[in-house]
């Protein structure tokens, strides 16, 4: 007997199941022995070819099938939904609660899901992971011939239950789901494919990565070692919560082969709240598989074995044979980007839905080279750990080409700062334009008890010149192995007329093979929450750790600034732009607005010499002030103020977010304290963006200097 897919065995074993048939009476209509038929499923003989005939027809299949045996027979248990049923005790649950623990975002979805590829990428052959996102608008025939393929009226009375009532916090989206399909006659589909990836591999409800996806909630299923990104096993719930109708849709190449097979493992899972329908009250979710036999009356359903003509049906068709898994999330929607539609330029039609598609794309793009350029830069010579694409159709018809995320372009200076890592050729200090200057930050990281140090990592700083009109600048990126960005900030204090720069500070394993490197992994990872955008004191990091273990994350941070600070090249000296901007921010109190005349003997005051602004991504505005401090100017306490710039009438008053000493003073209480015999100072201000009437690029800043006696 041929092999070409499963071995017969097995595949004959499942074929039983799905027909109802013992092995009794398949040896009966065979005639042949019940003996022969078992060493047949145990795989100790396999039949003669002249019996392949015959054992299709008792199969209800043909010959082809039995001797390809690349899929099941379709004479067996059908495929449709299983719905789970209500709870013997009566509880409820009116939705998955780890749906709403991330908000219906593309760019949340692109950023967990581009985690959970990484973490998956097959390493062994250098090649990176690539990662699709598809946009698929489909109506008319398209649509009709969807919902005919994921039997959608059966599962219509299920949504109209959930859209009717008004006690589930779904029940909107679902309605908006419906009205999208209904009477627009149209339907949004997000497909994801990874290549080069572990795929959904292993038993169907034991102690899987498929049972972790597909049939579990919060079970993260990753690696041991801390290298993984994601730890919650709340990414995968932004597949669901992006969907208006709960729906997602899978299809795995498996890189290790699971009953026999790798291609074309198939499933769905709904996700919806409690409900009634007709006679029947329902627990929730729901799977779209084939009917089990091993399960009390066949009725739970699991993966199967689809055909070419199902998954295209589905929209799950594969390019290839590569391992990796599609995801197709069905009423695609996001609600952060509903108020992002870019305007249209003069010889543009409106489109609604086209808009709608367009700033779906953009904030996929955008999302995915500002959270994954770091894995998508690698060395001279060798491959990044990630490629990503996005690409929006209609009706199969391209209306956006696919478009490959470019580091260089995303991130310029800092994909030019950690190349220069991966190729050796950083320097010490910045000299000229265009260099990399690296250094060593020090985590030391804790035990058990708050005074012990279990080792110390040695994680790599990279600092660089930023590129003209890059923004914002001046900030520094930190990350972990997988090279996913987790924490990106502002350096504060920096001297006045610093050059713009970008900085980058590699943790763990991506800062090579390091003393410690694991150790690092796993701390750092019990300190990020579930976004993993931040290091903090986590539940995790507090149980696994000393309570005060998050200062030594604060320390190395600290350390990282500081040392930015020293390998930054002497300040270039202003241009004209920025000593206008500089004039038209500064004011200084006592010319604009005269306070009581001190006590002779306090000497001479203090006077604000320059100021240098920036205006910050949130609209804040952040200043960095220099004091000239005369003799004697130390008995003095400075409180800076700020205001908006007005033609006419009083100036609206703004307040401060953050105020701190940098050099030759101390902040405290929203007031400036002189170090003694101080002849200059240096401070920091950054204002609250929710005190200004408007953001701080359409408008001016006046900062004056209000100055009082130490003993007043």
């Amino acid at each position: 007997m041929e092999t070409t897919g499963t071995e017969f065995g097995p595949w004959l074993a499942r074929q039983l199941k799905l027909t109802g048939k013992s092995q009794t009476e398949l040896a009966k209509e065979l005639r042949v022995t019940r003996a022969a038929v078992s060493a047949w499923v145990t795989n100790r003989s396999t039949p003669r070819p002249e019996m392949a005939a015959l054992i299709a027809e008792a199969l209800g299949t043909d010959i082809a099938t039995v001797h390809t045996r690349d899929t099941d027979t379709t004479a067996g248990l059908p495929v449709g939904w299983y719905h789970r049923p209500e709870h013997a005790d009566g509880g409820r649950e009116m939705g998955n609660a780890a749906t709403f623990a991330f908000d219906a975002d593309v760019q949340v979805l692109a950023r967990e899901i581009g985690q959970n590829s990484l973490d998956a990428r097959l390493e062994h052959n250098g090649r990176p992971v690539r990662l699709r996102f598809t946009l698929h608008e489909i109506t008319g025939e398209k649509l009709a011939d969807f919902l005919a393929a994921v039997q959608w009226d059966e599962l219509a009375p299920h949504y109209q239950a959930v859209a009717d009532s008004a006690r589930q916090k779904v029940s909107r989206a679902v309605k908006a789901g419906l009205n999208d399909l209904y009477r627009r006659d149209r339907l949004v589909l997000l497909r994801v494919d990874d290549y080069n990836a572990l795929g959904l591999t292993g038993d169907e409800y034991g102690d899987s990565t498929y049972a972790a996806v597909v049939r579990r909630t919060l079970d993260s299923h990753k690696n041991t070692d801390g290298t993984s990104g994601g730890s919650y096993g709340l990414g995968k719930a932004t597949l669901w919560g992006t969907s208006r109708l709960g729906m997602v849709l899978i299809n795995s190449t498996l890189s290790e082969p699971y009953e026999g097979r790798t291609e074309r493992r198939v499933v769905g899972r709904l996700e919806l709240p409690w409900r009634r329908v007709g006679d029947e009250a329902l627990a929730g979710p729901s799977w779209f598989g084939r009917a089990d036999p091993d399960t009390p009356g066949a009725r739970i359903a699991r993966s199967w074995w689809a055909d070419d003509d199902i998954v295209r049906r589905l929209h799950l068709a594969r390019e290839n044979d590569e391992p990796g898994t599609s995801f197709l999330v069905v009423g695609a929607h996001d609600v952060a980007g509903l108020a992002e539609g870019k305007p249209l330029a003069d010889d543009e039609e409106p489109d609604e839905n086209g808009d709608e598609l367009r700033n779906m794309h953009r904030r996929l793009v955008d999302a995915l080279g500002r959270n994954f350029w770091a894995a998508m830069t690698a060395a001279d010579g060798a491959r990044p750990h990630l490629e990503a694409s996005v690409r929006t159709l209609r009706d199969g018809m391209e209306l956006i080409p696919e478009e490959r995320i470019d580091p260089t372009l995303v991130e310029p200076s800092r994909t030019r700062a950690l190349k220069a890592f991966l190729d050796g050729t950083t320097v010490d200090r910045l000299t000229e334009t265009g260099q990399v200057a690296q250094a060593s930050i020090q985590l030391k990281l804790p035990g058990r008890d708050a005074r012990s140090t279990a080792g110390v990592h040695k994680a790599v700083l990279l600092v660089t010149d930023a590129i003209d009109g890059e923004q914002p600048v001046n900030v520094m990126a930190a990350m972990r192995g997988n090279l996913m960005t987790v924490r990106t900030k502002n350096v504060p204090g920096l001297p006045l007329g610093a050059n713009p720069f970008q900085a980058v500070l590699l943790t763990g394993t991506a800062a090579g093979q390091t003393p410690c490197a694991l150790e690092a992994e796993r701390f750092l990872r019990a300190a990020e929450p579930p976004e993993h955008n931040k290091w903090m004191q986590t539940e995790e990091l507090t149980n696994d750790y000393a309570p005060s273990a998050h200062r030594r994350i604060a320390t190395m941070i600290h350390d990282a600034h500081a040392q930015v600070k020293s390998l930054l090249a002497q300040p270039k000296r202003k241009s004209s732009a920025q000593r206008e901007a500089g004039n038209l921010a500064k004011r200084i109190a006592p010319k604009s607005r005269p306070k009581a005349k001190p006590r002779p003997s306090a000497g001479s005051r203090p006077e604000l010499e320059d100021l240098q602004p920036t205006i910050l991504p949130n609209g804040a505005w952040q200043v960095t002030g220099e004091i000239n401090v005369p003799r004697g100017g130390d008995r003095w306490i400075a409180r800076p103020t700020a205001a908006f710039d007005v033609r006419s009438g009083p100036r609206p008053r703004v307040a401060w977010a953050e105020l701190e000493g940098v050099q030759g003073c101390e902040a405290v209480d929203g007031t400036l304290h002189f170090a003694p015999s101080a002849r200059s100072a240096v401070f920091r201000a950054v204002t609250d963006p929710t005190t200004q009437p408007v953001r701080g690029s359409r408008s001016g800043l006046v900062v004056e200097l209000d100055l009082v006696e130490g003993d007043v």
